[in-house]
């Protein structure tokens, strides 16, 4: 590690560390509400923590109600077919809402190749 690498890993653990338990909290959300994808904050929290707390990443993989959605991502990349098309729907229904605000053409183009992007990568995950 260099010395410029000092000062970054500094701000990035504790950085890390906070948004695990954001995505963690976010991730418990989604379990719960319908709407919300939640198993894609487990895996975002689980990566946070793995770059800050080897700790709390052991407790996140080895929750009984957390744990299996973050395991079954890793053993395999698999999304279930349910989810993706929460996800994929979710999507779709968030871009129909940005068309009826007032954004910006380029807004609109823009979303629209993220979500596109992001719905044609969940579409092509394995099934669980």
């Amino acid at each position: 590690m260099s010395e410029n690498d000092q000062p970054r890993r500094r701000w990035s653990r504790p950085l890390l560390f906070a948004m695990g338990w954001v995505f963690t909290a976010l991730g418990v959300i989604g379990l719960i509400l319908p709407l919300m994808p939640g198993t894609v904050f487990l895996i975002a929290a689980a990566w946070c923590f793995s770059q800050s707390s080897p700790r709390f990443e052991a407790w996140l993989v080895g929750h009984p109600r957390l744990g299996p959605h973050v395991r079954r991502w890793r053993e395999t990349g698999a999304i279930a077919r349910r989810a993706k098309y929460l996800a994929c729907g979710s999507m779709a229904l968030s871009f129909v809402l940005l068309t009826l605000t007032s954004a910006p053409p380029i807004a609109l183009a823009t979303a629209a190749l993220c979500l596109a992007g992001a719905g044609f990568y969940v579409a092509s995950r394995p099934e669980a």
